[in-house]
């Protein structure tokens, strides 16, 4: 299929640059918002055809390059026997916090088709429904993000559970890591497999670790998860916090580097080189300005993105309060803009 954004993805030129917003699929779409009312969280993950419907909706409403699928990264903890919910207002909570050598082992190596297939469904019928409009992108977290919720038990900012382990027994840490990362792969594999177009990788709380500490415990288990992808699908990996990492990050088995805000993507450029493409990275809060102030910080955003392949992209995921005016027109700024 032709499209910019899997040519940007290998390093092709094209006669514009590509565009999609992480988390596009949500809350600030009234559209998203009608169809959650009447379900809860988990069983629209779980229902394919709701889950096809809203993972849809930013491709037709803003016109965006791609389509990311709509699903959680917590999922696959859920598989596992971690017991996860949502409640109202509170985000994830898992009931069965992972905190000692015993608790991994009371985890489940779970059958991914049979537990988690409802997801590869909804990545049927979105390439189905697509008919080559825009790929699809496939997801999960990665291994060190999902444990920092299992471990916590819920969402932190600063998640001490999983730091006073990482200190006190990393070896069951990364013990913990490679079996996320062993049950992740066959995740990965089931949205290959079902039609997924490229892979994302988000590591939310990578940024936690120092960059020695993020080498010796987070990195193995994500390599391999990364080694495992099939060659002809483009792998992108996101991390929030990532600047004292991007030194290692530019070694990383991937074709496409998605940064957070706060670092200039012409400073980042620097550090990884010209060969990775680069994605991102305007403030999701720009977004809630004028259009006006928004067509001026995409313009900028375009002028430090030069030098190298670019998907253009927020720094972090859409927030809620959003108006899709404003999404629109980020999305058109860059689609009317020069290469």
């Amino acid at each position: 299929m032709h499209s910019r954004f899997l040519q940007t993805c290998r390093g092709e030129p094209t006669d514009r640059r590509p565009v999609w917003l992480m988390r596009q699929a949500g809350r600030y779409l009234p559209e998203y918002r009608a169809v959650r009312d009447k379900t809860s969280f988990l069983e629209l993950c779980a229902t394919p055809e709701l889950a096809a419907k809203v993972t849809l909706q930013p491709v037709d409403l803003l016109g965006v390059d791609a389509a990311i699928i709509f699903a959680d990264i917590l999922l696959p903890l859920d598989a596992m026997g971690a017991g996860l919910s949502f409640a109202k207002g509170d985000g994830p909570r898992f009931e069965h916090p992972i905190r000692s050598r015993e608790d991994i082992q009371a985890l489940v190596r779970p059958d991914v088709h049979a537990s988690l297939g409802y997801v590869f469904e909804t990545v049927r019928l979105v390439r189905a429904e697509l008919n080559g409009r825009v790929p699809v992108i496939g997801f999960a977290g990665s291994p060190w993000t999902l444990a920092a919720y299992a471990v916590e038990g819920g969402v932190s900012q600063a998640f001490p559970e999983l730091l006073r382990w990482s200190y006190e027994d990393p070896q069951a840490v990364r013990q913990l890591l490679d079996l996320i990362a062993e049950v992740s792969v066959e995740y990965l594999h089931g949205q290959i497999e079902a039609g997924a177009q490229a892979i994302q990788i988000f590591d939310t709380w990578g940024g936690l670790l120092s960059a020695r500490r993020w080498r010796e415990i987070a990195l193995p288990a994500l390599s391999r998860m990364l080694e495992s992808i099939p060659g002809e699908v483009p792998r992108i990996f996101y991390m929030r916090g990532s600047a004292h990492l991007l030194d290692v990050l530019r070694t990383l088995p991937i074709e496409v580097l998605s940064v957070d805000w706060r670092m200039p993507l012409d400073e980042v450029r620097q550090q990884v080189g010209p060969e990775l493409v680069l994605q991102g990275n305007l403030d999701p809060c720009a977004l809630l300005a004028s259009p006006d102030v928004i067509r001026a910080e995409v313009e900028e955003l375009l002028a430090r993105g030069r030098g190298g392949g670019h998907i253009v992209n927020l720094g972090h995921g859409i927030l809620p309060p959003t108006p899709p005016a404003n999404a629109k027109a980020f999305v058109d700024a860059v689609q009317s803009a020069a290469p």
